[in-house]
């Protein structure tokens, strides 16, 4: 079958966190000059699947079956295919099965390559991510097999196919704060300590601000307040404790331990607890590399753009494979109904990365 009509079949393939919908099987038997590798954990499944043409370098690439749940608000049927109006609509239209039909229609139709061509899939990108591709590098790790280069392909532009891939993330730190008071009728505030009124004192000098500069590849890092709560919702009474919620989405230029001392500049003085979660450590991958020359060139033969380099965004499963020190970028569809009802993408999309990545393929 053509690209696009593989990308249809995908999509009609209900697979929402954790289920595979059977893809995993169905990718086995479409590739079967390849060689496959079942590394399922915790009723997750995973994929890694290979062939070796010559002696070369490894190039993978990587991406996930799973989907978020439909939701409400569709005007077609989330796991039907339907194209109209120049687009194609289902859940994981752009999110991302144009991008696992993409690269697996390129490595199908490969005919010869230098060294090891591989995929790796998950079916657990959109939950925990805790038994998926963490999994599989693990095992690639223990053998002997770790890719040289892996391109994920996340939807990554932003107004035009072509116009954007990703060479890195920002991590993510997630923080709570709770600022402990003592409780007291709102009649006799000096027969109390009430925390809202401590937190207010600092509050500006915190929320939104910048912890750097950022630099040539990363936005600053920001203090974002995301939640704060305290007392009963009631007015006679001043709360005895109150929690703040928060995140940053670091650079490379801030760590976890600067935003634990960012808070204590401004806590030292209060009875106060913070715990901090850091869920994705911050990565960029050299402009330089193979694979980022590789892959701008292709895009620039294939849309007549040359990408700009971006690091914005949410995370991926790319963060996992930069910890094992390999370079790893991610390009992709348009992203603007990812997660949304109506999900979509065109079929001139899907056909254009498929031809960026045989190009790659070609070229690497």
């Amino acid at each position: 079958m053509d690209v696009v009509t593989l990308f249809k079949h995908l999509i009609e393939r209900k697979s929402e966190t954790p289920d595979d919908g059977g893809i995993l099987d169905f990718v086995e038997g479409y590739l079967a000059d390849f060689t496959p590798v079942r590394i399922d954990r915790e009723g997750v499944k995973n994929l890694f699947i290979y062939r070796k043409f010559g002696e070369g370098e490894h190039l993978c690439f990587a991406g996930h079956v799973d989907v978020v749940p439909a939701g409400e608000g569709w005007k077609t049927d989330p796991y039907e295919a339907v194209e109209k109006d120049g687009c194609i609509y289902g859940r994981g239209a752009q999110d991302m099965k144009s991008g696992v039909a993409a690269f697996m229609q390129a490595v199908k139709e490969a005919q010869t390559f230098g060294g090891t061509l591989s995929l790796l899939l998950t079916s657990d990108e959109e939950g925990p991510a805790k038994h998926g591709t963490v999994e599989v590098l693990r095992w690639l790790e223990a053998n002997g097999m770790l890719p040289d280069a892996v391109i994920v392909a996340e939807p990554t532009c932003e107004e035009r196919f072509g116009d954007a891939i990703k060479i890195g993330r920002r991590g993510s730190v997630n923080g709570v704060i709770e600022k402990i008071g003592k409780q007291g009728h709102a009649a006799y505030p000096e027969k109390a300590t009430n925390p809202i009124h401590k937190v207010a004192q600092v509050l500006h000098r915190m929320a939104g601000v910048d912890l750097d500069e950022g630099d040539e590849n990363f936005s600053p890092s920001q203090f974002v307040v995301t939640d704060i709560r305290a007392g009963m919702e009631v007015t006679n009474v001043t709360p005895g404790k109150l929690k703040m919620m928060f995140n940053v989405r670091n650079n490379t230029k801030t760590t976890k331990e600067d935003i634990e001392a960012f808070v204590h500049r401004y806590f030292k003085e209060m009875d106060y607890s913070l715990t901090l979660d850091q869920s994705a450590r911050p990565f960029v991958t050299d402009p330089d590399t193979k694979v980022v020359r590789t892959i701008d060139a292709a895009i620039a033969e294939v849309t007549g753009i040359r990408p700009k380099h971006s690091t914005a965004g949410g995370t991926s499963d790319a963060r996992f494979i930069a910890e094992y020190g390999i370079d790893v970028i991610e390009f992709g569809v348009v992203n603007d109904t990812i997660h949304a009802p109506n999900e979509c993408t065109t079929p001139e999309q899907v056909e254009g990365l498929y031809r960026v990545f045989f190009r790659v393929i070609e070229t690497f």
